[in-house]
């Protein structure tokens, strides 16, 4: 049983002891402004402060710059305690995140992150920072050329139309969003033709022509446009078109406007706007003469052979529509009920966010990874193949697209400056002071936005032809064979893949058993046990964070050594069979810019025979402390030594990996027996499972047990992690659950008792993953029990308000009644009305600067000081005093006085509550 609790009350205890000189958060506040509190404990850093008031207190953070509209999700962490995803305001600068979501545990080490990246980082030291920065490195050499390039435009004209056809209402959606889409086809051609789909990404949604400024409002306000970012797919869809394909992009600006609000970020939405674009589809192939006019003069498009292409967190909507098109979601929460008349043969994924880890193991995939992405810089996107692995059958094939040099923007052309509509930027931010060796405008590596645009193109024109096409000649170019696209070129392209003919792997689960290294955890919080230190320079796209501080069932095998010679063994649970496999395939990565690394390659089987397969060298991608760069290359050696030696295919017991170079680390991520070619994919029968969001009122009496919903569908059986959240403290319990459908996989009880008091929401979460056999949707729920007792009301009243110089001047906060949290009121010295002020040297020194943190020195009155500190209320309790500790001094001078006001959250006076004065006589 988890007993229900003020999660919130710690919560604020702890930010509002650490309160000290935080700047205000709003504009129209004077920044000059700061609260502070007299407690000890260190201060909170510049930006942050607490916000609200009653029952909707806030965490609030303010950015010196504006944090473009993007498609990673800001979150605030403490430490490596993830808290929540916070609310942007207008402003571009401000986000909030409401303390019941917050839990108890101290909120030191603020951070704010996006994509793996610090939004709030305090400037270091440049010199110190420059000496640890990693060395650049070179673009990597051009592979050899694929026998076919996709990159190169067909025979066809082409011809381009939109349609804007009548608004949708998505469920948790305020607003209805727009049926709007550009289409390019094939001009002139007979009979059905193949369908691509483009879904842009999270994007600013609205801006004013003529100027700079840009919103993420929805609908547009009068005087403005909206920012057309499904435009910015022309260039792809006119090479796809030219290749034959129907092609449409899709404009999702009311779902950017709205998906603050959604929790899993808006993938559902976006998933059923796509399947309600579908469905238009379906019906005008059935009937042509419906269809808008830039329908009817494309080609009759076949829906039968479906390809979705989605940017970012439009990425993750195609992803979340192949998986609602084969599992359909609750209907509850889904915005298209009709049926499913398409098949989806493919995805490719451009800079994808997957919040949810929960990619689809039966659709094939081509996850493209810009190298220098500063929106989803943690490159997420290798989710999409990593999580695949041990899900399904393993026949779809799942490629990652390392390209180097590419931002995120630049594969929109809205999105990119001189090429868009509207305002738009380099999300890879160029740091004058420091540039950036890999990324920075300039640099060898980076590659301008034609290049990118172009290389994109072509990789996406490769996996239509791979999986919608079945050209199996392009498959060389998505699935680790080392081979480039010429069109592609100067880019430098580097690809990797699960799936497909791969038959069973070395994977680093925990079956495995690992000698000579080391089994390590892609998330957590112990150095002893992750797989990169904290203080690397640099991330992993294999160790992107996901929801939890420490995360069971993803990791790697370590080797770090000193000398060559000694060999990492890797022994899985059971022997795996390699038949039937022409090599033996390694994902391995190595520090960037980092070149020679070499390795043997060894096998053995039941009856100990062994066999050097051969040795490989793997070279690091160029790489910064800005940059993801620890990815794997897939190296590969051929099995023929062990067929000679006598292995046994059937039953190879384990795989040996020998460093041959002087000092060095590596990362094995698996291991799989290849062959050539590109099998057909039958999607599996699987339960889908969906965690919902049950929201309760607290009551004013009596205890009531409610209970986390959990819902399976769809057939057969499979296993899910998941993990409960303990929100004093963030950490999880995990449990790994068989799933079928009708019956209830876990379930996780949550008591709320009924009261009178104030206090904050309270808020229990589980989270699920597949682990085998299934699928998850909704992926993250809980009970929430919503505070219904209004906040008490607080007064300020003198309790000694004269004294003589060297006095204490004291005065007393109280509430109406007591709360279950600790209270947090501010209190503001305002600007005397009548006669002289108490200046900054008539007060105790050490009070000034816990009150205001500033020194005495130069003089000035008290109000100029900004003495704003937040005064706190323990749980249980009604007062608490505020004092003024004054100084003597040997100068003869009048009375002097204070002023006090309780204030809001902005630091403006309370309306209704009187300012109240404080006099000091002089001594003498």
């Amino acid at each position: 049983m988890i007993r229900a609790r003020r999660i919130g009350v710690t919560a604020v205890a702890a930010l509002a002891a650490l309160a000290g000189t935080p700047g205000l958060a709003q504009a129209q506040q004077p920044s000059e402004t700061r609260p502070s509190t007299t407690s000890s404990g260190s201060a909170l850093p510049p930006g942050w402060r607490i916000g609200g008031e009653g029952d909707a207190r806030e965490l609030v953070w303010r950015s010196p710059r504006p944090v473009p509209m993007g498609d990673a999700r800001v979150e605030f962490h403490a430490g490596d305690r993830p808290l929540g995803a916070p609310k942007a305001e207008s402003d571009g600068r401000t986000f909030r995140l409401s303390l019941d979501a917050v839990g108890d545990a101290p909120l030191k080490d603020l951070q704010v992150l996006a994509g793996g990246r610090r939004l709030d980082a305090p400037a270091g030291d440049t010199a110190r920072e420059r000496r640890g920065a990693l060395s650049a490195a070179e673009p990597p050499a051009a592979l050899p050329a694929n026998s076919v390039d996709p990159g190169r435009p067909g025979a066809y004209r082409t011809v381009t139309g939109e349609y804007g056809l009548d608004r949708v209402k998505l469920p948790g959606f305020a607003q209805p969003v727009e049926m709007e889409a550009v289409v390019v086809a094939p001009r002139g051609v007979s009979g059905k033709r193949p369908l691509a789909l483009f879904l842009h990404g999270r994007h600013s949604t609205c801006y004013k022509p003529g100027g700079d400024d840009v919103t993420g409002d929805w609908p547009c306000p009068a005087g403005t446009k909206a920012i057309p970012s499904h435009r910015g797919y022309l260039k792809d869809q006119q090479l796809l078109a030219s290749q034959g394909y129907v092609t449409v992009s899709i404009s999702a600006n009311g779902i950017n406007g709205q998906d603050w609000e959604a929790e899993d970020g808006g993938a559902q939405a976006r998933s059923s706007l796509v399947r309600q674009h579908l469905a238009k589809w379906a019906g005008w192939a059935a009937r042509p003469g419906s269809a808008p006019a830039a329908v009817r003069d494309a080609p009759r498009a076949d829906l039968s052979r479906v390809l979705l292409v989605g940017h970012s967190r439009g990425g993750e909507g195609v992803n979340r529509a192949a998986m609602d098109s084969l599992y359909p979601p609750p209907a509850a929460e889904d915005g298209y009920r009709g049926p499913v008349r398409w098949k989806i043969r493919g995805t490719v994924l451009i800079g994808p966010t997957i919040f949810g880890q929960n990619p689809v193991a039966d659709v094939p995939s081509a996850t493209i990874l810009p190298g220098c992405d500063g929106d989803v810089s943690d490159l997420q996107g290798e989710v999409y193949v990593d999580g695949t692995r041990g899900i399904s059958r393993g026949t779809a094939l799942h490629s990652a697209v390392y390209v180097v040099g590419a931002n995120h923007n630049y594969f929109n052309s809205q999105w990119t400056p001189g090429l868009s509509e509207a305002p738009s930027s380099d999300d890879f931010w160029d740091d004058e002071e420091q540039p950036d060796p890999v990324c920075s405008t300039g640099a060898p590596t980076r590659l301008t936005a034609e290049e990118q645009h172009q290389a994109g193109a072509t990789y996406i024109a490769a996996a239509a032809r791979l999986f919608v096409a079945g050209d199996d000649r392009v498959r060389p170019l998505l699935d680790g064979s080392g081979l480039r696209a010429p069109s592609a070129d100067p880019a430098r392209v580097l690809t990797h893949a699960v799936g497909a003919r791969r038959t069973a792997g070395f994977l680093p689960d925990g079956g495995v058993t690992v000698t000579g290294g080391r089994l390590c955890a892609a998330i957590d919080p112990d150095p002893a046990h992750a797989c990169l230190p904290p203080d690397t320079k640099g991330s992993s796209p294999h160790f992107a964070w996901w929801q939890t501080e420490k995360e069971a069932g993803r990791g790697a095998v370590a080797l770090n050594w000193t000398e060559p010679g000694t060999a990492t063994r890797v022994r899985p649970a059971a022997p795996v069979s390699l038949t039937g496999a022409k090599s033996l395939a390694l994902r391995v990565f190595v520090p960037p810019n980092t070149t020679g690394t070499e390795l043997d390659v060894s096998v053995t089987d039941s009856a100990g025979h062994h066999a050097r397969l051969g040795r490989v060298t793997v070279d690091g991608l160029p790489g910064s402390k800005r940059t993801s760069s620890y990815w794997a290359r897939e190296v590969r050696v051929p099995l023929t030594a062990a067929t000679r030696a006598g292995l046994d295919l059937r039953h190879v017991e384990s795989l040996e990996l020998t460093p041959r170079s002087g000092s060095g680390q590596a990362w094995l991520m698996d291991a799989w027996g290849w062959a050539p070619g590109t099998p057909a994919v039958t999607p599996a029968a699987l339960p889908r499972v969906d965690i919902g969001r049950l929201t309760v009122e607290e009551g004013d009496s009596g205890t009531l047990t409610y209970h986390v919903p959990v819902r399976v569908s769809g057939h057969g059986s499979g296993q899910v992690r998941f993990s409960v959240l303990d929100p004093d403290t963030g950490e999880t319990v995990d449990k790994l659950v068989t799933v079928r459908p009708g019956a209830t996989p876990v379930d996780v009880p949550v008591e709320v008792k009924g009261d009178t008091r104030f206090g904050y929401d309270e808020q229990h979460d589980v989270l699920a993953k597949a682990v085998h056999g299934a699928v998850v949707g909704s992926y993250r729920g809980g009970v929430t029990a919503r505070n219904d007792d209004p906040a008490p009301e607080v007064t300020l009243t003198p309790v000694t308000d004269r004294v003589t110089e060297g006095g204490t001047l004291t005065w007393r906060i109280s509430l109406s009644e007591s709360a279950d949290v600790e209270f947090w009121q501010p209190v503001l010295v305002v600007p005397v009305t009548e006669g002289a002020e108490l200046s900054t040297k008539d007060v105790d020194p050490q009070w000034l600067l816990d009150h205001a943190g500033v020194e005495p020195d130069p003089e000035r009155a008290l109000s100029e000081a900004n003495v704003w500190a937040w005064m706190n209320i323990p749980a249980g309790t009604t007062t608490a005093d505020f004092t003024v500790v004054t100084v003597a001094d040997q100068v003869t001078e009048p009375a002097e006085s204070v002023r006090l006001a309780l204030t809001d959250e902005e630091a403006r006076p309370l309306p209704g509550h009187p300012v109240l004065t404080g006099t000091v006589t002089d001594a003498s």
